[in-house]
């Protein structure tokens, strides 16, 4: 194809120059989220946890329950999964902010709070939303998202609560903006019996403690133990944290079935209604804290040794197990200059 063979809409555009364009903006950093002051009656929180540990299970009930207590919630969704409203909404796919844009920015048309903001008894919803996969960096979606809602007055509206739901094992700079920004004044871990799920809430912790060394203000609530067996292990980090457990969720063959269903049980007066008005109470008392992170040791020493593997020895490789030969000794290059 001749360097002038016709471009993007009809157009005459050297290849050569798209291909630079493209790159020029590859390269070009992202714009600053804003972070303008917020109005002092509303609670910004975002929310972290593992990947599958409940975290859109426990904000659609927790956002549901605070709406009927007569809050003005917002549920913002800002995992790349999209999923946070799913169940606040029966199940059906919300239109993301970045879909939503990138569609109106080719029909040169502005994005409106009604396309990309939805709701249901009470709650008010919407989806940052992400890149397809390996198109792009979810932590830039989420920036660009917040810099979506910046333009549309997110620090003029009005709510009690603005909650975010974050995915927590994914150490990309973009999804630990709230902590990094002071964009929310405290962080809520969700985590259940399991190495993995406090693993990632013990990263949160950590990044927490970090930034307020920088001198940030975010604070960790608490913990909610999500699909809690009764073991333990949750509640034991929490207390060596210092943070408090602000809800368990059991393990309830009820509340599994309800959810894949994408029933919504955290209603007044139903079966698990006092867990999530409890819930509700807690977040909104509970104060900022700032958390001491465990080690890696103090993290493993909280499970049986049998279920972590503190018993295995570390047996160095050698020469021959690499190799199937004998390891040679061989001579340093190291240039030893004698002394007069």
């Amino acid at each position: 194809m001749s360097a002038g063979a016709e471009g993007l809409a009809g157009t005459s555009i050297p290849i050569r120059m798209i291909d630079d364009n493209l790159r020029a903006e590859a390269a070009t950093p992202p714009d600053p989220v804003a972070t303008g002051p917020v109005k002092k009656d509303t609670q910004i929180i975002a929310i972290y946890g593992k990947g599958g540990i409940g975290k859109s299970f426990t904000l659609a009930n927790l956002s549901y329950m605070m709406a009927q207590q007569g809050k003005k919630v917002l549920l913002i969704g800002c995992d790349p999964k999209s999923d946070t409203t799913s169940l606040l909404f029966g199940g059906r796919a919300c239109p993301t902010i970045i879909e939503t844009s990138s569609k109106k920015k080719l029909a040169g048309e502005p994005v409106r709070i009604g396309d990309i903001c939805f709701k249901r008894d009470g709650v008010f919803a919407m989806e940052l939303g992400g890149p397809e996969v390996g198109r792009g960096c979810g932590g830039r979606g989420i920036i660009h998202g917040f810099e979506t809602l910046e333009k549309l007055g997110f620090h003029d509206w009005g709510f009690d609560y603005v909650l975010l739901d974050f995915l927590g094992d994914v150490v990309c700079g973009g999804f630990g903006l709230p902590i990094a920004r002071d964009m929310c004044q405290k962080v809520i871990v969700v985590g259940s019996n399991d190495l993995q799920s406090l693993y990632v809430a013990n990263n949160v912790c950590s990044a927490v403690e970090y930034f307020r060394k920088l001198g940030g203000n975010v604070g960790v609530a608490g913990i909610v133990i999500n699909k809690d067996d009764g073991t333990g292990e949750a509640a034991a980090f929490a207390e060596k944290v210092g943070i408090p457990v602000l809800a368990a969720i059991p393990a309830h063959e009820d509340i599994r079935r309800k959810s894949a269903s994408y029933e919504i049980i955290g209603k007044p007066g139903g079966q698990w209604g006092a867990l999530f008005e409890e819930l509700a109470t807690n977040v909104a008392i509970a104060p900022p804290m700032r958390p001491t992170p465990l080690g890696q040791d103090a993290l493993l020493g909280l499970f049986s040794s049998a279920s972590t593997g503190r018993d295995v020895v570390l047996d160095p490789a050698t020469e021959f197990d690499m190799c199937g030969r004998v390891e040679l000794t061989k001579p340093s290059l190291e240039i030893v200059y004698e002394t007069a």
